[in-house]
């Protein structure tokens, strides 16, 4: 059973199929494929990744209308590419996974629905790190009588023109957002709690005869694919490798600033006081524009409460506000979905984290849960390239494990823990060097106990190789019963 029909659910889905294993369901809340690319539909929305990269290798689409993907199409390509490897019928629409359980006697994961109940031998987590929006737990906000909701449930309903509007947050999403919905507001307060650098996006549509080629010219979409990955990961140098580096990508952002933000006092707050890549880059050639507007206020004190019609700062200013648009993120490190899962000795995913931290064996599977894959799991993310390279490296992974376990009759396997551990303190001196941990800031990609459990510290490639190939001695296994 594969929970969810994003990029990880829908992959894992179609390898499956191609390596003969037919026996599986996905189960989907949604009503059709796509995860996170279903779900937020804000204005603005699309990829900061560039197009060629941000597609499945065995599935690559010549069609993009930009080097930048919006929302759209995006949705659209995963759309096609599920009814182009036919496994739609494999699926089980507007269908909520509500809890599963591993079952020791039987060797076997029982999981709940609320489509009924069902029995799996394996279980594959696809929820996805951006599947469950944070809603902030600030004072009053359940009181708020205008319109209010989060990016990623985007109302579409409420018209913001003409009306004054709060945005909570600066992060990926607001960046898309505010330069949208800014020239047909009556005021926008954008609500930073911290700076992050802006670098500029080299964003511009195909010409006709590009996707001529595109579509026509044998090689030449892969070898574009393959420059832009080796491009990028030249980002892992200033991140992980040489973080001194990144003074001079810092250079190009208070340049950046310097020419979009004419107001010194709008310049001064936008300024970041952490080292660049310490929090997720963000790319946007209107956002500091929107921001220099006159009809829109960059709020940097913190937010005491809020009231009926009204948000109140911690220096005491009321600001007057018919809707609310929180880009405040999602649960990552702390999902929900990992409240679902109970393992083999009776504790769920979030209890074994609290208790170990949040560590993973290859970012794939965890001790106390057999059977069991979660992609895009513990340190396996990237904040600078297409996690389509992660998700379609730990798929290769998944998919050999199954078939492993099938050709050699085994039941169950668990990893190790003295594997699981080993592997972890092997990440944790590559960790302590990247500037998401020196970079004097904090961020999505920390835990409750300030780990960084979120990313990747190498180059993607060597993650891959990693993961190639299914090892079973790290695991504990049993053999099937005649």
């Amino acid at each position: 059973m594969i929970i969810g029909s994003g990029l990880s659910g829908l992959g894992t889905a179609i390898r499956l199929s191609q390596r003969g294993v037919t026996d599986y369901l996905v189960v989907e809340r949604g009503a059709d494929v796509g995860g996170t690319w279903r779900d937020n539909t804000y204005p603005g929305a699309g990829c900061d990744v560039p197009s060629h990269l941000y597609s499945y290798s065995f599935a690559l689409n010549p069609h993009w209308s930009r080097s930048f993907s919006p929302q759209a199409e995006i949705e659209q390509y995963l759309r096609q590419v599920a009814d182009r490897y036919g496994v739609r019928d494999k699926h089980l629409f507007d269908t909520t996974m509500t809890a599963a359980r591993w079952i020791d006697a039987d060797g076997r994961w029982e999981v709940d629905t609320s489509n009924g109940a069902f029995t799996a031998d394996f279980v594959v987590s696809a929820a996805g790190v951006l599947a469950e929006p944070n809603v902030p737990d600030i004072k009053g906000i359940s009181s708020f009588e205008g319109e209010i909701f989060h990016s990623a449930r985007w109302n579409h309903d409420a018209s913001l023109a003409g009306r004054k509007v709060a945005v909570i947050g600066t992060g990926s999403s607001a960046v898309q957002i505010v330069p949208s919905i800014a020239p047909q507001v009556e005021r926008l307060d954008v609500y930073q709690r911290t700076a992050t650098w802006v670098m500029p996006q080299l964003n511009r549509p195909y010409l006709a005869p590009e996707r001529f080629a595109f579509q026509h010219v044998p090689g030449l979409q892969r070898m574009i694919r393959a420059l832009i990955y080796i491009a990028r990961e030249a980002f892992v140098v200033t991140q992980v490798k040489l973080p001194w580096t990144g003074l001079l990508l810092e250079t190009v952002g208070r340049v950046k600033m310097w020419l979009e933000i004419r107001d010194p006092e709008k310049r001064r707050k936008v300024l970041p006081k952490h080292r660049i890549g310490c929090k997720r880059m963000l790319v946007s050639n209107k956002f500091y524009g929107a921001l220099d507007r006159d009809n829109v206020d960059l709020v940097t004190d913190g937010i005491a409460e809020v009231r009926a019609r009204s948000i109140v700062t911690e220096d005491g200013t009321e600001r007057e506000v018919d809707a609310i648009v929180l880009a405040t993120g999602f649960h990552v490190a702390d999902s929900p979905t990992f409240n679902l899962y109970t393992g083999r000795d009776g504790r769920t995913v979030s209890e074994a984290a609290d208790a170990e931290g949040y560590q993973m064996y290859k970012g794939t599977t965890v001790a106390n849960f057999p059977n069991m894959f979660f992609m895009l799991g513990a340190n396996s993310g990237l904040n600078y390239t297409s996690l389509i390279y992660i998700i379609e490296s730990q798929i290769n992974y998944v998919v050999d494990a199954v078939t492993t376990m099938r050709q050699r009759n085994l039941q169950s396997f668990e990893v190790k823990l003295d594997a699981q551990h080993e592997y972890n303190r092997g990440l944790a001196p590559k960790m302590a060097r990247t500037v998401w941990v020196t970079g004097g800031c904090t961020s999505w990609f920390l835990d409750k106990h300030g780990n960084n459990s979120a990313l990747w510290p190498d180059f993607s490639f060597r993650y891959r190789k990693l993961v190639r190939a299914f090892d079973i001695e790290a695991y504990e296994t049993t053999a099937k019963t005649p």
